[in-house]
């Protein structure tokens, strides 16, 4: 095998956050998809850690934002700029050659989006870029065979989309891919607090008590926060007590929308795949999916067990790290490049 001096990057562009894994020393990246903009100029002032400290928390003339939504691209200069900042800093100043680079989306894009992520990554520095559906790297990145000629059922729950798929011969059966995931989760939780308490609280706050003290299904020994915000009637700081039962009330809609994702594409499969995936359970990855009591939720509903996968939420960014390895097995299997 020749030795290449193209480097080689892969990139799990997510809705909250980026990840960048490097062929032989792993994940050097994860940072928040957030990029921070002057209004007044239109200049990119900051990108990843340092702009997400500032949401919620700006002047009126800076805006700090996600450019991606639903896992597609919703900006595309400042997802450009984005990648290009990400690229360098994965890389490092003195790396003088264009990397070949591999990149996650989601199972739903259209054609018009998969060719906005390739156009932003070549403009970005890459000299080629592929893009690979994300349940097809999660299952890579999870460990499972995916050429083998049995089904794998893998549900992917990130911040934008949850991406269910079933996979046989290193290709994808049946799938689906829906806007709902941790995002909304957070957002429900948030709408939940203005009208049982009346209290204003930002996205950072629905997050830490999703993290914290939130569940899929009922508990008999509940957890409790303490939650700060903004009372709606008086305008003052006030501060509510809330415990797990409370947060399962509120994210239930959502929860239901993400297990009737996994339902259809279960009605889809093949029977011969079904029985697999009796037999293999449901494989979970996706920062959103280690919610509590996730797994069991999804037994209840659709009585086929479901398991985490290791290191969930790197399970996509290690895909592209293991198919970069074997491109050329999988250049024929999984990547389109346009």
């Amino acid at each position: 095998m020749a030795f290449s001096l193209t480097p080689k990057l892969g990139i799990d562009l997510g809705t909250t956050t980026v990840l960048v894994f490097v062929p032989g020393r792993g994940i050097v990246l994860n940072e928040p998809s957030v990029v921070a903009v002057s209004q007044v100029d239109n200049k990119i002032l900051a990108i990843g850690l340092d702009a997400k400290e500032m949401i919620g928390r700006t002047p009126d003339e800076i805006i700090a934002y996600r450019p991606m939504r639903d896992g597609v691209i919703a900006d595309y200069r400042v997802t450009e700029a984005m990648l290009r900042y990400y690229i360098r800093k994965a890389l490092g100043r003195w790396n003088l050659f264009q990397p070949e680079v591999m990149i996650s989306v989601p199972a739903g894009v259209t054609s018009t989006e998969r060719r906005a992520v390739v156009e932003a990554a070549t403009k970005a520095g890459a000299r080629e870029a592929y893009v690979v559906k994300e349940p097809i790297l999660a299952a890579i990145g999870a460990g499972i065979p995916i050429h083998e000629a049995r089904g794998h059922m893998i549900v992917d729950i990130g911040g934008g989309t949850t991406d269910v798929a079933v996979i046989s011969l290193g290709g994808i059966v049946a799938s689906t891919s829906v806007k709902c995931a941790g995002n909304r989760i957070d957002h429900a939780i948030a709408d939940h607090m203005k009208k049982t308490e009346n209290l204003a609280i930002g996205d950072k706050m629905a997050e830490e008590i999703k993290i914290k003290i939130g569940s899929a299904v009922p508990v008999d020994q509940e957890l409790t926060m303490i939650i700060k915000g903004r009372d709606y009637l008086t305008g003052l700081p006030r501060s509510v007590e809330i415990g797990t039962n409370e947060v399962v009330r509120a994210i239930g809609k959502e929860l239901r929308t993400m297990v009737q994702a996994i339902k259809d594409v279960l009605q889809e499969t093949p029977p011969e795949l079904a029985s697999d995936i009796i037999d293999n359970g449901i494989i979970m990855t996706g920062g959103s999916s280690q919610l509590r009591n996730l797994p069991e939720l999804i037994f209840r509903r659709t009585g086929v067990k479901a398991m985490l996968a290791k290191d969930a939420p790197y399970c996509v960014v290690k895909g592209t790290g293991e198919a970069l390895k074997h491109l050329d097995t999988y250049k024929k299997a999984i990547i389109s490049k346009r």
